[in-house]
């Protein structure tokens, strides 16, 4: 069965990790050398596997009614021993490991659809084990602690193949898609699509996954209103699949725009907005082509898609079927 590999390919992960477990222990020379009731194998599949239930009834679902079970205060003092990182390289073992199992039956095998979200999560916690940006003000007298956790997720595998935890009060999810996507492993002889709702939709997110030499596919404000498509000449029909151009400037010297020799549509960045390909005050352009695709959801109401896929193999009815699999 799937999900018994699925469990199979964890445990090996984590083995693989605590095989080398003082490079991820906090002292090295000291952690994790005597045999505990917490091992660091126990320590880190407890972790993966909690819930949002109180630590102790989270301790008794995993370790059951056994009378060895360990306390609390245990636990915080073994969970104080281990970095982070060691977390982060279960999960990349893991997505590794798991690119060897069966794929579903939807995807195609040059492509690899990889869906953008974010979520904020609350928590209680301690200055022992969150920082300070992370704390915000709450109900209880000590405040809560909240983080934005942006993720990408393979639609074949049903997998997370990435991601990025942000303080609430700092959370930019433009600037972490780019950092993901500029991070994000490429597999040989497969073209990443990176697939995400309107709060994705950025020329900046467009350049950067364009200088991965990769694929993206955003849903954007109809063309009536004022959003990143709202500036471009359109055709006389309700729907439509067209292809269309835009030069990025940051400056509004005359020397820049005589020196642009195209029909294409014009966008002046401004100071505020992120843009990682132009300096700002420059004289420098960068040209972004695309498709823009519009069709109804209803008999009133259209949706919009930008993407850089070939039309030849991605028509808009399997534009449409991707979008829904994200």
């Amino acid at each position: 069965m799937i999900h018994q590999q699925i469990k199979e390919l964890f445990f090996s992960s984590v083995e693989h990790i605590v095989s080398d477990i003082s490079q991820y222990a906090v002292h090295p020379d000291s952690d994790f050398k005597r045999s505990k009731k917490i091992p660091a194998q126990k320590l880190i599949s407890f972790l993966v596997s909690q819930g949002s239930s109180s630590t102790r009834v989270e301790m008794l679902d995993f370790w059951g009614l056994d009378s060895s079970i360990p306390t609390a205060s245990a636990l915080s003092q073994q969970r104080a021993k281990l970095k982070p990182d060691a977390l982060e390289a279960v999960f990349r073992h893991f997505n590794s490991a798991s690119m060897e199992l069966p794929p579903a039956s939807f995807m195609d095998s040059h492509y690899r659809f990889l869906a953008a979200d974010g979520s904020t999560c609350t928590f209680f916690s301690t200055p022992a084990f969150s920082s300070p940006d992370y704390c915000c003000p709450g109900h209880s007298a000590n405040g809560v602690y909240s983080m934005h956790l942006n993720a990408f997720y393979d639609l074949d595998t049903h997998t997370y193949t990435d991601a990025l935890i942000q303080p609430v009060r700092c959370k930019n999810e433009f600037g972490a898609f780019c950092d993901i996507v500029d991070r994000h492993d490429v597999l040989d002889g497969i073209k990443n699509v990176y697939i995400g709702d309107r709060g994705y939709c950025s020329y900046n997110n467009m350049a950067h996954v364009v200088e991965q030499g990769q694929y993206f596919l955003f849903r954007t404000k109809d063309i009536h209103s004022k959003g990143l498509v709202g500036n471009f000449n359109f055709p006389d029909a309700e729907s439509f699949d067209i292809d269309v151009s835009v030069i990025l400037v940051w400056s509004h010297s005359k020397k820049v725009l005589a020196d642009i020799h195209t029909e294409g549509y014009i966008r002046f960045v401004d100071q505020a907005a992120a843009f990682d390909y132009i300096e700002y005050g420059s004289y420098d352009t960068y040209e972004l082509s695309f498709r823009i695709l519009r069709f109804p959801i209803s008999t009133s109401t259209y949706e919009c898609i930008v993407t850089n896929l070939p039309r030849d193999e991605f028509p808009v009815e399997r534009i449409k079927t991707l979008y829904n699999a994200r």
